[in-house]
């Protein structure tokens, strides 16, 4: 957070860890020593030691006395260092797995300068350096793996701590957490009159996991909360990447770019203003029906709703550097969220969601952002079909998941591969509905008449041949009456 740079707060914060009764296993003291594999080594260390014992954050701070924690100022400039010809940062960044969002911090104190490094908690797996992971032992820097019993228990803390219950800002006053988060969107969402006094806004967020109190005092703002109801995710260091970017280009590649816009709303705070922003630039069609003119959206509004909440729910908040992105091309709508998916991409439509930040999940269902479990993505395939749009693709693409809406295009227009794309989602949304497909409803679908059958009988037969459908009872069903389901039926 930016109050962490107030000089007061870094003063408070040094005389903090000054009176610690020795070296903990989440800070380490130096005095001039600027040995750049022995600091990587100690960012490992203290980032795996500081999950272990519950800490936001771990300190390597340079200008303080070993023994007598007394402040005596350090000559080393860690924003200045090098290692070989390369800034000391970006190597110590490049050397680490995974890589994590320290920051060197320097200031004065009383004349004296203190150089330190404030390193995150390793989040979901041991961070390394230069692929050793190591962790304090008291006071002594060791390998993890010399040490069994700590790796386990390392191990067992990323299993049961989920991201949302990690903390984002910390040690806080009442009025400042009032101020980075916006409480009056929570209440009006969940449909609560607002408490008449501060303490009772604060005890019902911290009721529902968006706050805590903080064993030093004050508040700690939790991941939940601020992911949900931040007044400006900027404000959240480690969160900030986390935003929602939606970047509109000229034309069907990423070459020109119109305009490019940044969501540092909480999602839950900011969704329908997101939702807003989106419809304002996405294209719509001129259709004329019983002697009206008149404009409709090129992309069904409750796909785009569903399709923004599902990559807001599922990303992979441990992956760092990245976060939720929208593209408007021509003729198509790209949503990606950071991380694989825990269910196969052919398997989204009949599948339960498996979801890493069931928390999160949770509550965006509480306030009807996302639709009920399980029926987010069925809804998205049906809506393209209402809207005659070609079928949605879902890909894995580079450790991300991307989900692709595409502009109208005829029939005539669509070639094998969307076809049979199409053919299966709508094999599996008559499947979840206990229907089974057939010629007809694929026409339906396509909305080709029936004398024009035998254009879809190729498309099924094309979707045959590519093991993504099968005959719903081959032996005793005639070619002209035969029904079909998806193949993992």
């Amino acid at each position: 957070m930016a109050r962490s740079d107030n000089p007061e707060y870094l003063a408070g914060l040094l005389n903090e860890l000054c009176q610690l009764p020795h070296e903990t296993e989440w800070v380490e003291f130096k005095c001039n020593n600027d040995n750049p594999v022995e600091i990587g080594e100690y960012i490992s260390a203290l980032a795996n030691s500081a999950a272990l014992k519950g800490k936001t954050n771990a300190y390597l701070v340079w200008g303080v006395a070993d023994e007598s924690h007394e402040v005596v100022g350090t000559s080393f400039r860690p924003t200045e260092a090098k290692k070989g010809n390369e800034e000391l940062e970006n190597w110590l960044v490049r050397l680490l797995s995974p890589r994590i969002h320290f920051r060197f911090i320097e200031f004065d104190v009383d004349g004296k300068h203190i150089a330190m490094i404030e390193i995150p908690r390793a989040g979901h797996q041991p961070v390394q350096f230069q692929g050793v992971e190591y962790i304090r032992v008291g006071s002594y820097k060791k390998k993890l793996k010399d040490h069994p019993e700590k790796e386990r228990e390392l191990w067992r803390t990323f299993d049961v701590t989920p991201f949302e219950q990690l903390v984002a800002a910390e040690r806080i006053e009442a009025t400042e957490v009032l101020n980075l988060l916006d409480y009056p969107a929570y209440f009006k969402l969940l449909d609560m009159p607002l408490p008449e006094s501060r303490d009772g806004i604060l005890q019902r967020l911290a009721d529902d996991h968006m706050i805590e109190t903080c064993q030093g005092g004050g508040w700690n703002v939790l991941n939940l909360g601020a992911l949900l109801f931040a007044s400006d995710l900027s404000k959240f260091r480690h969160l900030a990447r986390k935003a929602v970017r939606v970047i509109e280009y000229d034309g069907e590649g990423r070459v020109r770019t119109k305009r490019e816009h940044e969501s540092h709303k909480g999602y839950a705070a900011g969704f329908e203003s997101l939702i807003g922003s989106l419809k304002g630039i996405l294209p719509e069609n001129e259709v004329i029906g019983e002697a009206l003119r008149k404009t409709v959206p090129m992309y069904p509004e409750l796909a785009i709703r569903e399709l923004v909440a599902n990559v807001l729910i599922h990303q992979d908040f441990t992956i760092s550097g990245t976060g939720p992105m929208v593209e408007v091309f021509d003729g198509r709508l790209e949503i990606t969220n950071p991380g694989e998916p825990l269910v196969d991409t052919r398997r989204f439509l009949d599948s339960p969601p498996q979801s890493r930040n069931e928390a999160l999940a949770s509550f965006l269902r509480r306030v009807g952002i996302c639709e009920e479990r399980g029926s987010g993505v069925d809804k998205i395939v049906l809506q393209t079909e209402l809207y005659q749009l070609p079928a949605p693709l879902f890909e894995v693409v580079g450790g991300h998941t991307r989900a692709v809406l595409f502009a109208h295009k005829a029939f005539a227009g669509m070639d094998t591969a969307d076809r049979t794309r199409a053919c299966y989602l709508h094999a599996c949304l008559q499947y979840v509905q206990r229907k089974r497909m057939t010629n007809g409803t694929l026409r339906g679908r396509f909305g080709i008449d029936k004398q024009n059958a035998s254009q879809v009988s190729r498309v099924i037969r094309d979707a045959v041949e590519a093991g993504v459908i099968r005959s719903a009872n081959p032996e005793s069903e005639s070619k002209r009456h035969a029904s079909y389901v998806p193949y993992w039926a």
